[in-house]
């Protein structure tokens, strides 16, 4: 905080008798040029539902909410950056990685672009973050995050694109930059859609205009690509209007049910999108058919809500490893208790299996089974 940090500041001065930390107040000022808002930008043609103005800085997490006087009451306390003007602060950020890749790759310093930018967003809950022991106000113990990271910038040639800057640990908190913040629980989604849909409707605006940015002294045109794939299975239910985990429709991928996943284990394809899922939702909501609930929620795949925010269908490699590494434990388990000899083994059978198998891998692999990664972990 400000005031351990002012204390740190002063008890190094009167030790050492050297400024070795900056003063609060000079910090401020250097903060200002890295915050968005700083650097003047412009869009061609212009954001429809964003000002022109380019110098504004941490707004209201509702700013940019179309409200109608019988809507549900949002009472929720965010903050967040403006769409364009938060890309445009990391880009001035990248300003060196940019020229340093033009070099690299024997390009003119001069180029004006277009520069295409792929942008990986991601959004998730930070569970617990209540305070211990202060006496700020009451506030929800929960918070939720979407942020962005810009992935990769390449430029048009006659051989395909080439890439100028790729980001080296896309993983990273460094590279990863907060665009909101609300205090609110992931799974209130009327609170949840009011603060990110003015995000969305940004995002969308972006997508077909260019930005035109002074890049090493030279006006430069960027166009930026949105990829979704910072989301947690709960929240692609949530955003893509799927039904909640426990459903019988098991994959946020594909429409397979729970039965045909588990006598299907081999042929699987991504079928879902965000337009389809739209295009059920008004199915579901029309119902043009006048079919039962069941019929109606089978033919819609278990779309029930209207999908606000596009994601990409993807699975991240650390789940594919809990997948794995849970599925393996189990053929290994059964393996260990020849279960094709004895189909019908008891639970207290199986138990055994396993306490072998965890001290195998305890003697032999010098592994902590009880370290396994879990669900939660990710």
């Amino acid at each position: 905080s400000c005031s351990q940090y002012h204390k740190m500041y002063r008890t190094v001065k009167a030790t050492t008798g050297r400024q070795i930390f900056q003063p609060l107040h000079s910090l401020r000022s250097a903060e200002k040029a890295l915050l968005p808002g700083y650097h003047s930008f412009e869009w061609n043609p212009p954001l429809k539902n964003v000002s022109t103005s380019t110098d504004v800085g941490i707004i209201d997490g509702l700013s940019g909410l179309n409200r109608s006087v019988d809507e549900y009451p949002v009472n929720v306390i965010s903050k967040r950056f403006r769409y364009d003007a938060a890309l445009v602060s990391t880009l001035k950020d990248m300003e060196e990685n940019i020229q340093e890749g033009l070099k690299s790759q024997d390009l003119d310093d001069y180029l004006t672009g277009p520069f295409t930018v792929v942008i990986k967003e991601s959004c998730d809950g930070m569970g617990d973050v209540s305070e211990k022991h202060g006496c700020g106000p009451a506030v929800p113990e929960k918070a939720v995050r979407f942020s962005f990271t810009i992935m990769t910038i390449s430029i048009p040639s006659s051989n395909g694109p080439i890439r100028i800057f790729e980001e080296a640990k896309p993983n990273s908190e460094l590279c990863c930059k907060p665009l909101c913040l609300m205090l609110a629980d992931e799974s209130d989604h009327e609170t949840l859609t009011a603060i990110l849909s003015p995000i969305v409707a940004e995002r969308e605006d972006m997508k077909t205009s260019d930005l035109l940015l002074e890049i090493g002294g030279i006006l430069r045109n960027f166009k930026f690509v949105f990829r979704g794939t910072g989301y947690d299975e709960k929240l692609v239910r949530e955003v893509e209007g799927l039904e909640a985990s426990g459903s019988q429709y098991i994959c946020t991928l594909c429409d397979s049910t729970r039965l045909e996943a588990s006598q299907n284990l081999v042929f699987h394809s991504i079928t879902r999108s965000h337009t389809e899922n739209l295009q059920r939702y008004e199915t579901w909501r029309a119902n043009p058919y006048h079919e039962s609930v069941e019929e109606l929620r089978d033919r819609v795949k278990g779309v029930s809500a209207k999908p606000f925010i596009e994601t990409l269908p993807s699975i991240d490699a650390l789940h594919c490893d809990i997948g794995n590494a849970a599925e393996f434990y189990r053929i290994f388990q059964l393996e260990i208790g020849e279960v094709y000899k004895n189909p019908n083994a008891t639970r207290e059978e199986k138990k055994r299996w396993a306490v072998t198998l965890d001290k195998h891998l305890r003697k032999k692999m010098n592994l902590k089974p009880i370290m396994r990664m879990n669900g939660n972990f990710a």
